[in-house]
């Protein structure tokens, strides 16, 4: 019975201690940062208006996204009016996105300093928050718009090509046309 409880303590143990030995943080190395919460490849997004998964409730629910319209545009079998409506379509978002979040990545960015510094407070802390929630909710909304006017653009049948095309399971689906309003026939 002693060997026992012995090899239970034993097998017990050694979870323990392998947990014991990893102690390092998933942040661990994020420390060396310029802006401790983006990361380089989060920066760039920002700056460069990349849709960073903004948009992902648009595009999975069949409102296709102007810039990987354009990309399909031959497969799509675009109109000239629609490339043009796209392309507008796309650079209104793309303007959107890079001012916004430019001003997202100066706001972390000062976040970041108030910190490194020691000069935050709750006041400044509840402030500066609020403002980056408001910009990524306005950026994530530039995204969401751009989708909704390729709706407009777009014939039911070309969504339903792009969706194909973009390799969604449910192309096919009954409910993703709701809402069309119009389109070029």
């Amino acid at each position: 019975m002693k060997i026992a409880l012995v090899i239970f303590g034993l097998v017990i143990s050694i979870p323990c201690l392998a947990l014991a030995q990893d102690r390092h943080s998933p942040y661990a190395g994020q420390e060396k940062r310029e802006i401790k919460a983006l990361s380089q490849e989060d920066i760039e997004g920002y700056l460069t208006g990349q849709g960073m998964g903004f948009a992902k409730t648009a595009e999975l629910n069949h409102y296709p996204g102007p810039k990987h319209v354009l990309e399909l545009a031959g497969k799509l079998d675009l109109e000239k009016v629609q490339i043009d409506q796209t392309k507008e379509a796309y650079n209104r978002m793309h303007k959107g996105a890079v001012s916004l979040g430019t001003t997202i990545v100066e706001k972390e960015g000062f976040l970041d300093h108030l910190f490194a510094s020691g000069r935050i407070d709750a006041e400044k802390l509840r402030k500066i928050t609020l403002e980056i929630g408001t910009l990524q909710g306005e950026l994530r909304a530039v995204h969401l718009r751009a989708h909704l006017e390729m709706r407009r653009i777009l014939t039911p049948h070309q969504i339903q090509r792009y969706d194909e095309l973009r390799g969604y399971e449910d192309a096919g689906g009954e409910q993703k046309h709701r809402g069309h309003h119009g389109g070029h026939h």
